[in-house]
């Protein structure tokens, strides 16, 4: 019953990337719910956002739907501690899930384009004090950071490090140029292309 359930529920679209995330957490071993959010929070936290909370109830979720199973543990005096484990049609929703994320384009806008596009009601020093801050923010962001420790042979947080600090330093290379261009009263050009539609 719960395999027939889990595979009527394996569309890519009922699931999203955090429970790629855990998925793939429970393909390099089991995990006790604690080892999962302490890698999710000190690790993972670099390129992913998600709460002790909601990695609860995507687990109880991916549980409910036959994609992992829990047992209880327990060793010597310790209380006892959940144990996950993906199943063979979690694995394979996994994999789904991986495709789908590698070969889709990221449609996200960022909340800091709403500043963007309402910038014209601040007089033109307070705007460029404002994205002054951002670039140091940005800055910081870009600084060195420490190491992240490997976990398992399978997982490639460097790659997403790498993506992430390229997308930060194309933001820095845009901001900068922008913060220029306003700096000299010029207007800020359209992309080719970028004609909103007509209402």
């Amino acid at each position: 019953m719960v395999q027939r359930d889990a595979e009527k529920s394996r569309s890519t679209a009922t699931w999203d990337e955090r429970t790629l995330l855990l998925l793939g957490v429970l393909m390099t071993q089991n995990q006790h719910g604690y080892q999962i959010n302490e890698f999710i929070e000190n690790t993972l936290c670099h390129v992913a956002t998600m709460k002790k909370p909601t990695a609860y109830a995507l687990l109880s979720r991916l549980e409910s739907a036959g994609f992992i199973e829990v047992h209880t543990e327990q060793a010597g005096n310790r209380p006892p501690r959940k144990v996950y484990t993906i199943t063979p049609v979690g694995r394979d929703l996994f994999h789904d899930l991986l495709r789908a994320n590698l070969s889709t384009a990221d449609e996200s806008t960022y909340a800091g384009d709403i500043g963007l596009v309402l910038i014209n009601f601040l007089d033109r020093d307070e705007a460029l004090a404002c994205l002054r801050q951002r670039l140091e923010r940005l800055d910081a962001l870009l600084a060195p950071r420490p190491s992240v420790p490997v976990h398992g042979d399978k997982l490639n947080l460097a790659i997403a490090l790498d993506h992430l600090t390229a997308m930060r330093r194309a933001d820095r290379d845009w901001l900068v140029a922008t913060i220029a261009r306003l700096e000299h009263d010029e207007p800020i050009p359209a992309p080719e292309g970028s004609a909103l539609p007509q209402r």
